[in-house]
């Protein structure tokens, strides 16, 4: 490997299934850019700034539980960001950390395939919760946060978000379901209990889940109530896209797009 070969990584906690290999080192491939990308198990998020310093990685990406860690250890926050509270991709400017948040960006852009979309439920209250519900909000679209407990939805009512616990829910009619919880990625459970969901399946258009390369029982659920699915792989897509032109300063062509969907769906 020659000296100038720029080096990019993935920092999460299990990291072992990730993907962002493929669909990085395909995009690098298909431009001649030299760059190569891996992975790095990270245990402790608190040392990420540290640790993407030493190892003189260029850029990388960061998935869960690290985002926090990594927003708040950055030299600087662009963007949405800075509202979010957590990162997912962070750019060696000269030896400062620069950190941006890409899921929210790629959020948007996959639920353009849906059609016009004024109401979303999103289950769920955490780091790609945040990054969704702001993106929603900053579009006009009015979002309404679903969470098991009470606890973790400050956040959302100190941004003026309507939230609940499951407790005290008041159900509207939404176009548009989303699971962002991690209900359905290792195992076969819905995000809350089934009668509450099937409930807000039923006058909803689209269900939209997180979680990519299979279908869950959510997605399952809501295709039996006659919704349109979509999984979470373009969300994966388009946040790993945002995150490559901030790699290699390039803007992304449908050529190089269609490239990188391609490493994601390898082997």
């Amino acid at each position: 490997m020659s000296k100038e070969t720029k080096q990019f990584v993935i920092f999460g906690n299990p990291v072992a299934h990730s993907k962002s290999p493929q669909m990085h080192n395909s995009g690098f491939e298909k431009l001649n850019y030299n760059g190569i990308y891996k992975k790095h198990l990270l245990e402790d998020g608190s040392t990420i700034k540290n640790t993407f310093l030493k190892n003189s990685y260029s850029g990388a990406n960061i998935t869960v539980p690290h985002k926090e860690h990594a927003y708040s250890n950055a030299d600087e926050v662009r963007g949405l960001a800075k509202k979010i509270h957590a990162v997912n991709t962070y750019i060696n400017e000269n030896g400062r950390v620069i950190a941006y948040n890409t899921d929210a960006p790629g959020f948007l852009k996959a639920i353009e395939s849906f059609g016009d979309i004024k109401k979303v439920l999103l289950l769920g209250a955490g780091g790609t919760a945040k990054a969704i519900a702001l993106a929603l909000q900053e579009s006009n679209i009015d979002v309404t946060v679903l969470n098991r407990s009470e606890g973790k939805l400050d956040f959302f009512k100190n941004e003026g978000i309507k939230s609940y616990s499951w407790d005290n829910f008041q159900e509207e009619e939404y176009d548009l379901i989303v699971n962002s919880t991690s209900a359905g990625l290792k195992d076969n459970n819905l995000p809350c209990n089934k009668e509450l969901l099937e409930s807000v399946l039923k006058s909803a258009k689209y269900a939209f889940d997180c979680v990519y390369g299979k279908l869950t029982a959510f997605l399952a659920l809501a295709k039996e109530n006659g919704l349109e699915i979509k999984d979470g792989e373009d969300m994966l897509l388009y946040q790993g896209v945002l995150a490559f032109e901030y790699f290699t300063k390039t803007k992304a062509d449908d050529t190089l797009v269609k490239a990188m969907r391609k490493g994601l769906k390898s082997e």
